[in-house]
């Protein structure tokens, strides 16, 4: 696939980027490379490869799935500007 400047011009303005004439040909170049590289990546023979969840094989540290109250909401509610009733007081955001 070949990006050309025309291309070029689509995505930034998908992206909201103004580019200069000049710019677009660079761009255009630097794109091309990338998908070059991607064409190499493509013809990576990966049939008997499992794939990874994560590139490094580490159990992640798994923690009791329990309801809790937070602990101590006196001291949560401490940091509010303002609480009612053990609620924080927030300004009406929809009219």
């Amino acid at each position: 696939m070949s990006i050309d400047k025309n291309t070029v011009k689509k995505v930034a303005g998908l992206a909201r980027l103004r580019l200069a004439d000049a710019e677009m040909e660079k761009y255009a170049g630097q794109l091309n490379n990338i998908m070059g590289f991607v064409e190499q990546l493509n013809e990576v023979n990966t049939d008997n490869v499992e794939p990874l969840p994560s590139p490094v094989d580490m159990p992640l540290p798994l923690r009791r799935d329990a309801v809790t109250d937070g602990g101590d909401p006196d001291t949560v509610l401490s940091n509010a500007p303002e609480a009612v009733e053990g609620f924080y007081v927030v300004p009406k955001v929809v009219e």
